[in-house]
């Protein structure tokens, strides 16, 4: 397995921001603002197909994190950008204390860069991808569900089965901390 660059190292953040692990930074699952409410709004919009809802209103969920992955990195390729880390309220009693509750939702947003006149900003959404917290659900995986929408797209998730289960297997790296590679500042 790849080792993670050292601008994306750190005792905060993913281990590797790579192709072949897509939920990221670790990290997040779950849809609607319902999510925020916990396990059984979770229950509630997770699909019959067990794939994890998009997570609306992200963004105005808890900011945990953010990295720049550059073009010197060697993971630039595939997840080159700004990434930001989100978590709803049952994900941030899961940072605090290392064991995540069923209905915790994590967000790992992966933004393109724009550089104007020295000024990097943000760009257009690369991809979303969530974590979701359910032990009925996903057993086969430390009780989280993974997915990932690409750019601007909600309504289709894009990881197989098999993807998924790269995405626990790159996640047993953080076993110690409930298979999540976020951690709080």
């Amino acid at each position: 397995m790849e080792q993670a660059p050292a601008l994306v190292e750190s005792e905060n953040s993913h281990p590797a921001r790579r192709d072949t692990c897509r939920p990221s930074p670790g990290l997040v699952m779950a849809g609607g603002l319902a999510l925020t409410l916990g396990l059984v709004a979770a229950r509630e919009v997770a699909r019959a197909d067990n794939d994890v809802p998009f997570p609306q209103g992200y963004r105005e969920w808890k900011h945990v994190k953010s990295a720049l992955v550059g073009p010197q990195s060697p993971f630039f390729e595939t997840a080159g950008g700004l990434h930001h880390v989100y978590a709803n309220e049952e994900a941030m009693k899961g940072l605090r204390s290392g064991s995540f509750p069923d209905g915790a939702v994590l967000v790992f947003e992966l933004l393109a860069t724009v550089e104007k006149a020295g000024v990097t900003s943000e760009g257009s959404r690369q991809r979303v991808d969530v974590m979701l917290k359910d032990r009925r659900l996903y057993r086969e995986s430390g009780g989280w569900g993974f997915e990932r929408y690409v750019g601007d797209n909600e309504r289709e998730s894009v990881l197989t089965a098999a993807r998924k289960a790269e995405c626990f297997a790159c996640h047993q790296q953080g076993r110690e901390h409930d298979f999540v590679f976020s951690r709080l500042r």
